[in-house]
């Protein structure tokens, strides 16, 4: 099942470090452990989160997990 994003903010790196208070490596390593929402591309060398995604593992850290 698809999820339409068309209402999604996209949020740049710094709002989402300020939202979850992780540093660069911190956030980029649990990514790579399944544990953070990844980030997408949206130009060349642009990357950005879905706030929607984020907000999901702002309410709960510890349980979030990548579908």
């Amino acid at each position: 099942m698809m999820i339409d994003r068309s209402r999604d903010n996209l949020l740049r790196f710094r709002e989402v470090k300020d939202r979850t208070k992780l540093s660069r490596s911190t956030i980029y390593d649990r990514i790579g452990k399944g544990t953070f929402p990844p980030s997408v591309q949206i130009s060349a060398g642009l990357v950005a989160w879905y706030e929607s995604d984020i907000n999901a593992w702002v309410a709960n850290p510890m349980g979030w997990r990548s579908l």
